[in-house]
């Protein structure tokens, strides 16, 4: 059972929470230990939290998730976790992570509970509706990022970041909904019944958008942004992101994968050295530029 448990907690899932770093990083605090620690923690909470959702999601989708070819093997869908012990486990799990949130910090606690609710109004009822399932998953890596911001204090952060990150989360998530399109053909609206309302030209169109306006967006913050190094360093970095933004494009258009983002960033090594490339610099602009 508690195996089971974990399995449906998607620890793979948990480097979404990443984004709680951002404000650390690009503020120029990630060596003080008086906001990395908190941070660290807030980071662990985001993962619980997102975990106690997606134990009541999948209770939620236990009947779809049965007719899905990959989906059908999970622990609620083929029985392994009973529906009673998820919905504990997740209450649980809800309880203790939000008391903690709060007790790091109330404004953090006030953004959790938000991305808590937000997730599970997702669950429940929004992901079945056309674009609002993919904005509300790009509201997701915002409120993550400013869970972080309100764990420190902000100098030096840009707003544009937050432009980018929305930005970046409707690629991937256009992205994901084209790729479970082209997996699940004419049976689509079967196993996620918002792909009804998707057609693989109309994502192409909206990848397409997101995809250009999130390296225009970008570009101009690595020189426009306030508190950035004056010598305009930050902009190296721009190669980086168009590359991490066009492998994922021939991913999902090319190989038929991105269905899952996340299994993407542990498997495909040009994205993960794009990606690894692209912080070692941001660091090496922030932490050692002037």
């Amino acid at each position: 059972m508690i195996k089971a448990l974990i399995k449906t907690m998607r620890l793979r899932q948990w480097t979404k929470n990443v984004f709680v770093l951002a404000a650390l990083v690009f503020d120029r605090k990630l060596t003080i230990p008086a906001y990395f620690l908190p941070t660290i923690a807030g980071i662990f909470i985001f993962c619980f939290l997102s975990s106690s959702v997606y134990i009541l999601n999948d209770v939620f989708d236990i009947e779809a998730d049965r007719v899905h070819p990959k989906k059908r093997n999970r622990p609620i869908a083929s029985g392994k976790l009973s529906i009673t012990t998820a919905v504990v486990a997740a209450i649980i799990i809800f309880i203790i992570t939000i008391i903690c949130a709060f007790y790091l910090s109330t404004e953090f606690g006030w953004i959790a509970l938000a991305y808590f609710i937000m997730n599970l109004a997702y669950s429940i009822w929004l992901k079945h509706i056309p674009l609002i399932d993919v904005l509300i998953i790009s509201a997701g890596f915002v409120l993550r990022v400013a869970g972080g911001v309100s764990l420190i204090d902000v100098e030096r952060f840009s707003p544009w970041l937050y432009v980018c990150i929305a930005l970046g989360a409707l690629y991937i998530g256009f992205g994901k909904r084209r790729a479970e399109l082209a997996l699940l053909a004419g049976n689509a609206e079967n196993h996620r019944r918002v792909l009804n309302g998707y057609t693989i030209p109309f994502l192409d169109q909206l990848i397409m958008i997101v995809s250009s306006t999130t390296i225009i967006v970008y570009s101009l913050y690595t020189f426009s942004a306030p508190n950035l190094p004056t010598n305009h360093a930050m902009m190296l970095t721009i190669p980086f992101v168009i590359y991490a933004i066009f492998r994922y494009l021939y991913l999902i258009q090319v190989k038929g994968e991105g269905g899952a983002p996340e299994d993407l960033l542990l498997s495909d090594h040009p994205f993960q050295i794009s990606i690894l490339l692209w912080g070692i610099s941001v660091l090496l602009v922030f932490y050692l530029s002037k």
